[in-house]
């Protein structure tokens, strides 16, 4: 197993949600942990809770996420990444009237794609240069590992989720040739592709509580919403497994999204 003490790692999105749920099962595991996001207020909270610290960074600005970097190397040597930050969108591909103007957004279809994929693919090279400059942990020649953060809308994408799958399916595609490009420098990755997790995004109070309920009524097993901390330890599993390599790994109660 890849021992985190006295080790850095970078958590995007870990601000909230499964970010930081992902942040605390690191930190918990003895890695000193930076935050990197977007959202000030949350991310300098986690960060404080466990003895980790905050970097406000856009994961699509190069020189941001080096200094990210940067910062978590001042606690240790950077021996992980996970990249979980990420924004949805809903439009179908085209409007109801048949004019040019009510198809999608293009300029929507972009931005999802520059901070779900371009985004990822950014911190991925960035943190596993950063990662290749240390020396090997193990007999193995390991120096570090990556996970990123897919969805299932990837392979079961729904009505009006065609920025967002695209991007998703963008993740999974990259993740064999990129732990191949790795392989080389001794770094693993891994990809996980969540079903429907239990984040604050499905907002707080009755309805939301009929909303989740009617949700997991569509799960296979359990009938419910998956917790972050289910998700988290998959993803901490495939940091430390040093034989988990090139997978992408759904956590989602086996449910097969519908159309809608």
């Amino acid at each position: 197993m890849l021992d985190l003490t006295g080790t850095s790692s970078v958590v995007t999105g870990g601000a909230s949600g499964l970010g930081e749920a992902t942040v605390r099962a690191l930190a918990a595991r003895g890695a000193s942990v930076v935050v990197v996001d977007l959202q000030d207020d949350k991310g300098e909270a986690v960060a404080k809770s466990v003895g980790g610290g905050y970097v406000r960074a856009d994961v699509t600005d190069p020189d941001q996420v080096i200094a990210a970097i940067a910062a978590a190397e001042e606690h240790g040597p950077l021996r992980t990444l996970v990249t979980a930050a990420g924004i949805g969108w809903a439009s179908r591909t085209i409007g109801r009237d048949g004019s040019y103007d009510s198809a999608h957004d293009l300029g929507a279809f972009q931005k999802v794609l520059a901070v779900n994929l371009v985004g990822t693919f950014n911190c991925v090279r960035l943190a596993a240069t950063a990662m290749s400059r240390h020396d090997a942990v193990d007999a193995d020649g390991q120096k570090g590992s990556i996970v990123t953060m897919a969805s299932v809308a990837a392979f079961d994408g729904q009505i009006g989720q065609a920025a967002y799958s695209a991007s998703k399916g963008g993740v999974v595609g990259m993740t064999l040739p990129v732990a191949r490009d790795l392989s080389a420098a001794g770094i693993r990755l891994n990809c996980v592709a969540p079903g429907l997790i239990d984040t604050p995004i499905y907002g707080e109070g009755e309805a939301s509580e009929a909303f989740k309920a009617q949700l997991g009524a569509n799960v296979l097993f359990p009938k419910r919403l998956g917790t972050s901390d289910e998700l988290a330890s998959m993803v901490v599993e495939l940091l430390t497994n040093t034989y988990a390599n090139g997978e992408v790994v759904r956590v989602d109660g086996g449910i097969r999204m519908p159309p809608k």
